[in-house]
């Protein structure tokens, strides 16, 4: 491949279809449903190979800014740009701005392939030879994206029909379906001719461009001025809110897909899953002879076709089910038929609505910072017992509480704390008092991670009685 591919990845959905391990401030695509990376990680390294593509761009919740860096560093990938969306918006709206950042770094005619962060594919051979066939079409001046050939009649993928062969191997692009009701679904596949619309796309930046600008002028104008008016943060570039925030909310497909005359589709063979269900996480995975997916650690009795998933060192026993998802995460577990699994974000959204167990919905007992982070372990009256781990090299911000004092002890590595004016090692086995009020610092200055147990006491124990005086990370709040 002559000209290389500019991987643009979304990142910064919210999704909790797959809860209680997905939450709104860790969503799928940063969890590891299976395997030992996840899913953006996954994604990250299908585009690694640079006789093929260049670093790729990821767009991204300015929430997930430090998780994406972090995961991106831990498997040594770089990136040539982060882009943060200020506010929550749909596909069109950020597929608009990444156009508008290629369009100024590489031009009109840079490649771009457009790919969600939270799909889970088989880039084998098959990957390869669509994405072949992928980069001559849109170098054709056609707007491309990859049609999966379906496997059975599914009811939560949008179709796409297929029109006539296309020179370079790919097929233009008849007309878009919207997700089925199963006997349409049925109908399809028996009469042929149709692919799941995988959400993947391939094309010129300025094609792209040309066509926004004639369908949804609004969205481009938007994005544009979001990218001019931007501003660098460490490694990320902040989308201007004002005008990212006043763009029409509205889907790429809807905005220019189905109206381009530009469009062609490259039916692919390659395995493909959006991972939007627990029952697609059941049918991707290594079954035993009862036809059961087992991650983690669980003992299973007259189980049949189900799938089993334990975090955080719980032992799961199951038994006489069947098709059932039993889904245990550190604080929460969930119990269903994998034929209703498609409906567990009508059970998230009524535990948001409640006081008691919205928290539920939003973040794990294990929150990640750009240093490491915590994992709350206990919460009593007036004190609470967290885990706090330190990357090699890493510090938290220079920081004073005014309702609560902490207390520290090292379980592993060394602790560079800083009180006041002084500065100390702490060891394995040795802790430390932090008064309230005082100004403090954590640093873990070995090669090791550094493990700590921190105990606060007092009155008021929130994430927002943190005044932090200098920050590594630009960080403003908790």
């Amino acid at each position: 491949m002559s000209q290389k591919i500019i991987p643009v990845i979304m990142a910064g959905g919210k999704g909790t279809r797959l809860w209680p391990l997905s939450r709104s401030s860790a969503p799928k695509q940063f969890i590891q449903v299976a395997g030992d990376r996840t899913l953006f990680q996954a994604t990250l390294l299908r585009v690694a190979d640079r006789t093929v593509y260049e670093a790729p761009v990821v767009i991204t919740n300015q929430d997930f800014r430090f998780l994406v860096a972090e995961q991106a560093r831990d498997i040594g990938m770089s990136l040539s740009g982060i882009l943060l969306e200020p506010v929550a918006r749909n596909t069109a709206p950020a597929v608009a701005a990444a156009c508008a950042y290629l369009g100024e770094r590489f031009g009109d005619d840079a490649l771009l392939q457009l790919l969600a962060s939270d799909h889970e594919i088989d880039a084998g051979d098959a990957y390869m030879e669509a994405i072949r066939i992928a980069r001559d079409t849109a170098l054709a001046d056609r707007i491309v994206t990859f049609g999966i050939a379906p496997t059975e009649p599914a009811t939560g993928y949008g179709y796409i029909e297929l029109g006539d062969l296309l020179p370079t191997g790919a097929r233009a692009l008849r007309r878009f379906v919207e997700k089925p009701p199963l006997e349409k679904a049925e109908a399809m596949l028996a009469a042929g001719g149709f692919s799941w619309n995988s959400g993947i796309f391939m094309c010129r930046v300025g094609l792209l461009v040309s066509e926004l600008k004639r369908f949804a002028p609004a969205v481009l104008d938007a994005a544009v001025a979001a990218v001019e008016k931007a501003h660098r943060d460490l490694d990320f570039v902040r989308l201007d809110p004002e005008s990212f925030g006043g763009s029409p909310d509205i889907s790429i497909d809807y905005a220019v897909m189905e109206k381009t005359e530009n469009a062609a589709v490259v039916p692919s063979a390659f395995a493909w899953s959006d991972l939007g269900s627990w029952d697609a996480v059941w049918k991707l995975g290594a079954k035993d002879e009862a036809g059961n997916v087992v991650l983690g650690n669980a003992t299973l009795i007259n189980a049949e076709n189900s799938l089993v998933v334990s975090r955080a060192g719980h032992h799961l026993a199951v038994q006489g089910v069947r098709d059932m998802a039993v889904i245990a995460s550190e604080d929460a577990v969930y119990v269903g038929r994998l034929e209703d699994s498609q409906e567990v974000g009508k059970l998230v959204k009524r535990l948001a609505a409640e006081a008691s167990t919205a928290r539920l919905t939003e973040s794990h007992p294990t929150s990640y910072r750009p240093w490491g982070g915590f994992t709350s372990l206990l919460d009593g009256d007036r004190f609470q017992v967290n885990r706090l781990f330190v990357l090699p090299g890493k510090r938290l911000s220079l920081q004073r509480h005014h309702h609560r004092a902490e207390h520290w002890i090292c379980v592993k590595g060394v602790a560079e704390v800083t009180i006041g004016d002084s500065v100390r090692l702490v060891r394995e086995n040795e802790s430390i008092f932090i008064p309230q009020g005082e100004v403090h610092r954590l640093h873990n200055p070995g090669k090791i991670l550094l493990e700590m147990v921190e105990v606060q006491t007092g009155a008021y124990l929130g994430q927002d009685d943190i005044i932090r005086l200098e920050d590594d990370y630009g960080r403003e709040k908790a």
